[in-house]
């Protein structure tokens, strides 16, 4: 029994959502379909209303111009003139000949017709009296005249175009009448619900025949009068007509309920107004819920074969999952033998690397203990003796002893080489004492002094306010500070506008800084650049042990040295010390 009603009630849900779907569906469909259908009346909007002002600018100077004419002013001066009537008469027919205009005449200050282009048809204007129409009246105040209307004489509809004319005493209108009807048939034939309205909301131009000579909203009785008055639609009674629009944007025409949207046209207060149908749009959305509806349908009954699915799934994992559960752990318990044994291993590995790197540098050691056991007392000997024969030279060989001190001074070099060897093998251990870090700077500083003269730099010592103590040997703290100013002057030699400059300050740290202006370290160096005999210098000279032996003396101090280069700016070298707790002695 419990099966059943389960089933019931999936089914009524099924109902349910598929009517939720189709009435979601139907409502944002018909919204966006009826969007679309404004958006594409607005664009035959601009389309016709951009055709319709052109079509009448092309009238819009006619009526100025023709006014200027020497034959209608004469006929305006002299109306009871035959001769002058016959010739403005022929000359309003050839000018509405060739610029296509239904009428042109020409009325006089009461009104009264002088001369038409139609003089010679049963229905000439000549003659007849207009002094009712708007349009004469605006003409007669000086302004250009606009009016829509039906022909009291023709019969026929026509948009009115006045200019005043004014000659000596005489004046009077020009008027053209243009033929807007093409476009209504031009609508009818493209099956357009397309109308123009005038000021009143009358509908005097119309592609639906249903809609012509009928208001968008009813007429009062003040319009009507006004209306009948100036005979706009002379023949036409406005009064029973019913009103076109339903809403201020539905209309209900032979095709049923439609969409209407409208749009201002010139400076008369027309409107041009245009619908369609709201029945594909119904459709649409109709057809858009019952396939909403449908895919909801087939939704739930995927979502209930999926759900046994899933419960057939769900049974087979359960009837293994004590299986999977084991597996997991002893895979789990491997994978941590496994990581054991690889960590056992590279420690294995680096306590390999480390063991051999011990023993290459104490051969190096050694190595350099024999070196300089076995060259130290020949090259002081050799330093001695050519000493020796430079004082005991004769007069005048001065290019003998520019060799001879040429070959002292690379004897000296090899001198320096062994005691940085001897410094290098032998970890000397020495008291730690309080010293001014000034005091040492300025040796060193006095000491480079001659390689320093040699390339044209003078190093310069920015000395803090207060004095700076740190403990250390004097001694290996001024070997430090030489090594360090002697490789700034190597890298700002040659360069101009060469600077080294070394400042001093205390904090929790104390920190000394040697700056140069020199060609600066790659960035791929820097992480070697203390290691024994690695060096940059292209030249060859030095081993590469100088900041090697600075960096082990700074270590025994408890200090670090770091170096930061860009290459062609220049390179700092930072020595940091521990601060000193108490000023006496250890």
């Amino acid at each position: 029994m419990r099966p059943k009603l389960t089933g019931q009630r999936t089914l009524w849900a099924a109902f349910a959502l598929a009517l939720c779907a189709a009435l979601l569906t139907y409502h944002f469909t018909h919204r966006a379909s009826e969007t679309a259908l404004r958006a594409q009346l607005d664009q035959s909007l601009i389309l016709t209303a951009r055709a319709v002002e052109t079509e009448i600018a092309r009238y819009g100077s006619l009526p100025g111009i023709a006014a200027q004419d020497a034959r209608i002013l004469a006929a305006l001066a002299a109306p009871q003139n035959a001769a002058n009537q016959a010739i403005a008469n022929r000359y309003l027919a050839k000018v509405g000949q060739m610029s296509g205009a239904a009428q042109l005449f020409l009325m006089g200050a009461d009104g009264t017709t002088i001369a038409a282009s139609n003089y010679d048809t049963e229905q000439s204007l000549v003659g007849k009296n207009y002094s009712f129409r708007p349009y004469f009246q605006a003409a007669m105040q000086g302004q250009h005249g606009r009016f829509y209307a039906i022909g009291v004489t023709t019969g026929l509809p026509g948009y009115f175009l006045s200019s005043p004319v004014t000659y000596g005493a005489a004046s009077g209108a020009l008027v053209v009448k243009v033929d807007l009807t093409p476009l209504q048939a031009t609508w009818s034939r493209a099956g357009l619900s397309m109308a123009i309205t005038d000021q009143d909301g009358v509908a005097f131009l119309s592609g639906a025949p249903e809609w012509l000579y009928r208001p968008t909203l009813p007429l009062g009785p003040e319009t009507l009068a006004r209306i009948r008055a100036s005979r706009t639609y002379d023949g036409v009674d406005l009064a029973p007509s019913q009103a076109i629009l339903t809403a201020p944007d539905h209309a209900i025409s032979a095709k049923g309920p439609m969409l209407i949207r409208t749009r201002p046209l010139t400076d008369d207060g027309w409107t041009l107004l245009t619908g369609a149908p709201l029945a594909p749009v119904t459709t649409t959305a109709t057809l858009s819920a019952f396939g909403a509806a449908l895919l909801a349908l087939l939704a739930t009954g995927l979502a209930k074969i999926a759900n046994q699915r899933r419960q057939l799934v769900a049974l087979r994992l359960r009837q293994n999952a004590l299986l999977e559960a084991r597996v997991t752990e002893r895979t789990r318990d491997l994978a941590h033998e496994v990581q054991a044994r690889r960590q056992t291993e590279a420690e294995l590995r680096a306590a390999q690397d480390g063991l051999i790197h011990s023993e290459k540098m104490a051969a190096l050691g050694r190595m350099s203990a024999a070196i300089v056991h076995e060259i130290s007392q020949p090259l002081a000997a050799m330093e001695a003796t050519l000493g020796a024969a430079e004082i005991a030279l004769p007069a005048g060989q001065e290019k003998t002893q520019t060799r001879i001190a040429t070959a002292r001074g690379l004897i000296r070099r090899m001198q320096r080489t062994t005691k940085h060897l001897k410094s290098f093998s032998r970890k000397e251990q020495g008291e730690l004492a309080l010293i001014d870090i000034s005091h040492a700077i300025e040796n060193a500083i006095e000491l480079t002094a001659p390689r320093a003269k040699a390339i044209g730099v003078s190093p310069q010592f920015i000395a803090p306010l207060a004095s700076v103590h740190v403990r250390a040997g004097a001694i290996r703290m001024e070997q430090v500070l030489v090594n360090l100013l002697l490789n700034a002057l190597d890298a700002v030699e040659g360069k101009p506008d060469a600077r080294i400059t070394v400042t001093a300050e205390q904090a929790a740290l104390t920190t000394i800084r040697v700056t140069d202006t020199g060609t600066g370290i790659a960035s791929a160096d820097l992480p070697r650049i203390t290691e024994p005999f690695f060096s940059t210098k292209i030249t060859g000279e030095g081993l590469g042990l100088g900041l090697s032996i600075s960096q082990a003396i700074v270590q025994e101090f408890g200090g670090e040295i770091r170096i930061s280069s860009d290459i062609g700016t220049g390179t700092t070298v930072t020595v940091t010390l521990p601060t000193p707790q108490t000023t006496g002695p250890i």
